[in-house]
């Protein structure tokens, strides 16, 4: 049996497997040498049932393209043939900073074929943090666009030479100095294989979202993403008769699992959108033109989706899942009324790919997360005595690594420091804190480093912004403790509107009084600012860590406002007045 009859067959035998019995016959395929792009993604090129079967469909400003399985298949092998003319080669380190452009899926194929290590980046970096990754990663190519090309020439006041660096750029105008891709579909250069690719050589190098510390370089391997992936499949259930849509921005994990990975192992069409601005009502037309069947999205985009008219899509997603944040209760219960689905949600980090969620058939409490995937050993740690927790309770998820999982990174990239902290025990903790039922299903509580005590009360911010999301006035909230002289810290809550409310103290009144009758006594909110967006990470996660900080220049001095400070939150981040439920008693 050669590789691909070897992965298919294993897919096949998980894909098999009901959720009662999945942990206990799951097992890990083991290869000695595997390549994605040539042992899988060409193998469904040249299968005659699949060759002509859309694989990529990329739809936005510029028109729709679609692809097939043999015409990526051949279009990323013409590709590496360019690339290596240019002097690609493996072990390479390739930063790709593209907007969802088919150049992107062409590039990362042909970069996994050579077995050069992508580094998959947003295009929100600026300059300085640009230089900071290719510094750090020793980047020796970059591709890009042309409405980012500029960022690169400013990158010597930063320390890089960039006549060191091959850059390639997509678009129809030449720039001088670089590649243009578009040389690639004229190529005639022959893509030679490089002998086998070990399964353990490296594939991708991601850049966490940094939210409190400089961004950890995550490395995954060939096995670690192409096998490592099989988990997050499970999750999404899709198959070849699907067209699976996810609503993501490139350069972090979520987009290569459900963007690249995940549909792909399943044989699925993957479809992408690539507007300049998101809009929820053209999203909507999107998926009615497209006849997606499963659709992905971050809690962001499903709250979004929510105050356009979902109800008039005659045929909705009949798939449709959830990652990044944990879902509110409301939002679950308000799709479910528009399109009759309920959403499955889904925890995986940049190290790992999904480790928790709720599966296809897998009956689970509302709100709560899932049970582990196939492949995953979960437990629990208390956070105080540092023990595993046997049965039900509350403590910081962590996995075992006696083996660990397929799907976990083998470490930090040029961090043997990190390494050694993370890796250096029989534990893999997450840093997450979750409760386990007596059923063994996960509900999610929080970052470990969000929670925080006002009163002596250790409160979630998580469990308190769901009360609050059942305020239909509100769309996104996000709580963070604000200091205070006497109960150390109060619960503040800074809140987006839905649309057609007014940031008013009429509002606050409301939001306090809905406040105070879903929420207890000790978690209740205290403090409330209105604010147009949340600050969040490329992924979409809301950087609490930002509003903290913004709470303690505020608050930090005995609980008073300085005007020095009242004026920059109003300049530099907009933020309005803040309200106090004390006023409205």
């Amino acid at each position: 049996m050669n590789a691909t009859e070897q992965y298919r067959t294993a897919r096949d035998r998980l894909m098999a497997l009901d959720p009662t019995e999945v942990a206990e016959k799951f097992v890990w395929p083991q290869f000695e040498h595997f390549n994605f792009g040539l042992d899988w993604f060409d193998a469904l090129g040249n299968d005659p049932v699949r060759a002509h079967q859309p694989a990529l469909i990329v739809t936005g400003d510029a028109g729709t393209t679609r692809l097939s399985f043999a015409e990526l298949s051949a279009r990323s092998t013409q590709v590496a043939g360019w690339f290596q003319s240019l002097g690609v080669s493996r072990g390479d380190k390739f930063m790709m900073m593209l907007d969802n452009e088919v150049e992107l899926w062409e590039a990362m194929l042909a970069a996994i074929k050579i077995g050069a290590v992508i580094l998959p980046t947003t295009v929100m970096l600026n300059p300085e943090a640009l230089a900071s990754r290719i510094q750090r990663a020793g980047v020796n190519w970059v591709l890009t666009n042309q409405q980012n090309i500029a960022k690169f020439s400013d990158l010597q006041a930063h320390g890089i030479n960039m006549s060191d660096i091959g850059l390639v750029v997509t678009g129809d105008n030449p720039v001088a100095g670089t590649h243009a891709f578009t040389d690639a579909y004229s190529s005639t250069t022959q893509f030679v294989v490089d002998g086998p690719t070990p399964a353990d050589a490296e594939m991708l190098v991601y850049f966490t979202s940094g939210t409190t510390s400089e961004p950890k370089m995550v490395l995954h391997t060939q096995q670690s993403y192409s096998v490592g992936h099989f988990s997050t499949l499970y999750w999404l259930g899709v198959h070849a008769d699907d067209v699976h849509l996810n609503i993501s921005s490139p350069g972090w994990g979520k987009h290569a699992w459900s963007s690249f990975f995940g549909p792909w192992i399943g044989e699925a069409t993957i479809l992408s959108v690539n507007y300049a601005r998101f809009d929820a009502a053209t999203m909507l037309d999107v998926i009615e033109e497209f006849d997606v069947t499963s659709l992905c999205a971050p809690p962001t985009v499903w709250r979004m989706l929510i105050h356009a008219d979902m109800g008039r899509i005659n045929t909705p997603p009949r798939n449709a899942v959830s990652a990044g944040e944990p879902l509110n209760l409301s939002t679950l219960e308000k799709v479910r009324d528009a399109w009759g689905v309920t959403i499955r949600d889904g925890y995986g980090q940049t190290e790992t790919t999904l480790q928790i969620a709720t599966t296809p058939g897998l009956k689970v409490p509302a709100g709560a997360l899932g049970k582990p995937l196939p492949g995953f050993n979960v437990e629990l740690v208390d956070e105080v005595t540092s023990q595993l927790i046997a049965g039900p309770g509350t403590g910081q998820v962590a996995l075992r690594l006696d083996p660990g999982p397929v799907g976990l990174t083998p470490g930090y990239y040029r961090d043997a420091q990190r390494n050694l902290q993370v890796f250096g025990s029989t534990l893999y903790l997450t840093g997450d804190l979750m409760s386990r039922d007596d059923d063994g299903v996960y509900t999610y509580v929080g970052r470990a480093d969000d929670l925080f005590k006002a009163s002596d009360y250790k409160l979630s911010p998580f469990e308190l912004e769901n009360g609050l999301m059942s305020d239909p006035v509100i769309s996104e909230v996000a709580v963070v403790p604000s200091p205070d002289p006497v109960r150390t810290a109060v619960p503040k809550a800074y809140v987006v509107l839905a649309p057609g409310h007014t940031p008013t103290p009429e509002t606050a009144q409301a939001i306090f009084a809905h406040a105070r009758t879903v929420l207890p006594p000790y978690g209740r909110i205290r403090r409330l600012e209105f604010v147009t967006e949340l600050p969040k990470t490329v992924s979409g996660k809301i950087r609490r860590v930002v509003l903290r900080e913004d709470e303690i220049h505020t608050h930090g001095d005995q609980g008073q406002h300085t005007t020095q400070v009242m004026a920059a939150r109003t300049t530099t981040q907009g933020y309005g007045h803040e309200y106090t439920d004390a006023q409205f008693r």
